[in-house]
């Protein structure tokens, strides 16, 4: 399944450095609001070191991983939603994407000009933040009002869904984001679909300099408290240093990351979190030919896995072999695992779980 997830924040807080750190492109960047007028679009591996080793067990001549797409989007302003600084047309590209990476500025440097001539985090999120419910709120005005008129022509669906609605327009009236709302699980499935841009799931990164790394926690406490009340996730980076270690060698960058007893990247990281935002998780197939990733929501039955690799095996699927990632490459082979019991048949309601290694049987 394909995802995007989006970058914003104001002008100048280190976007486009993130992009290109992250997909070792190389998109214009440049101490100037709006450098970023299009959107750039780079899609970027999820980091996942279970396939290696399901690769060596299978022998397989191939590995692919599953990935996110990220789009650079261009700095937001105060009032983007009455099309300030392109706002609307960098609105509408926000509207696309399936997540939010919200890049917060927290690093000093007097060569990089902020738009509001002073660092304060918080406030610079409430900017965007702001920005991002005025623009539901004239959209969720126009969803009420045509919702009114269907449950005026007693329309059952509409006469479910208008008070809900009119209950998300005052909370976005007062400011807040839609994901925050407080709703049942039956009355958030009637909204869901909705195209509002605070429905969207949220992650934080605090972009720091190098001189915070130390007391990172601390620095960032504020806004991992903001994030923690928003729904939201907040993540701690230098992008500045992710964009100075995509620069080593493989063998370098173990070097640099085992000297901060660290295994993983900030950008891994970044990655991992951002596939978790958006509620997935991985299975795997392998053999002799490939080992693969797969993208699916978790929750996902059997058979909508199976639609993941070919539409005709969801329609004519039979049975699933399923195995654990753990159980398999702990056993060492198939079938050592099989002679454990641990290899089972799972059918069309079994829910799949992160890390499952599957081999689809079908019948068109």
């Amino acid at each position: 399944m394909s995802l995007q997830v989006g970058i914003v924040g104001l002008p100048n807080v280190g976007k486009s450095t993130l992009f290109n750190a992250l997909t070792k492109q190389s998109a214009e960047s440049a101490n100037f609001p709006f450098t970023t007028i299009d959107p750039n679009l780079g899609i970027v591996t999820v980091p996942d070191e279970r396939l290696e080793k399901l690769a060596a067990l299978s022998k397989s001549v191939k590995i692919t991983p599953t990935t996110i797409e990220f789009v650079d989007i261009a700095g937001l302003v105060k009032n983007a939603h009455q099309g300030e600084g392109l706002g609307n047309q960098f609105l509408s590209h926000i509207r696309e994407v399936d997540a939010i990476a919200h890049v917060v500025r927290f690093f000093e440097d007097d060569d990089i000009q902020h738009v509001h001539n002073q660092i304060d985090p918080l406030n610079d999120v409430t900017t965007i933040e702001t920005e991002l419910a005025l623009s539901d709120l004239a959209s969720i005005e126009k969803i009420v009002s045509h919702t009114s008129d269907l449950a005026k022509s007693q329309d059952k669906e509409a006469k479910v869904k208008l008070p809900i609605l009119i209950k998300l327009q005052s909370h976005l009236s007062d400011g807040g984001q839609a994901r925050d709302l407080n709703l049942t699980a039956k009355e958030f499935a009637l909204i869901k679909n909705l195209p509002l841009l605070t429905l969207k799931p949220v992650l934080y990164i605090a972009n720091l300099g190098e001189n915070q790394i130390a007391k990172t926690n601390q620095i960032i406490a504020p806004l991992t408290k903001f994030a923690a009340s928003h729904n939201g996730l907040a993540l701690p980076l230098s992008i500045k240093i992710e964009q100075e270690l995509t620069e080593l060698t493989d063998e370098e960058r173990l070097v640099f990351l085992k000297e901060y007893n660290l295994d993983q990247t900030g950008l891994d990281r970044l990655i991992k979190a951002s596939y978790q935002l958006l509620n997935l998780i991985t299975f795997l197939t392998t053999g002799p030919t490939e080992s693969r990733a797969w993208t699916i929501p978790k929750n996902s039955l059997a058979p909508q896995a199976a639609g993941q690799i070919h539409t005709d095996m969801e329609r004519g699927f039979i049975r699933a072999e399923t195995v654990s990632y753990i159980d398999l490459t702990a056993a060492g082979s198939y079938a050592a695992a099989r002679a454990r019991g641990q290899v089972r048949d799972e059918g069309k309601e079994y829910v799949v779980q992160d890390g499952d290694v599957m081999l689809f049987k079908f019948s068109v």
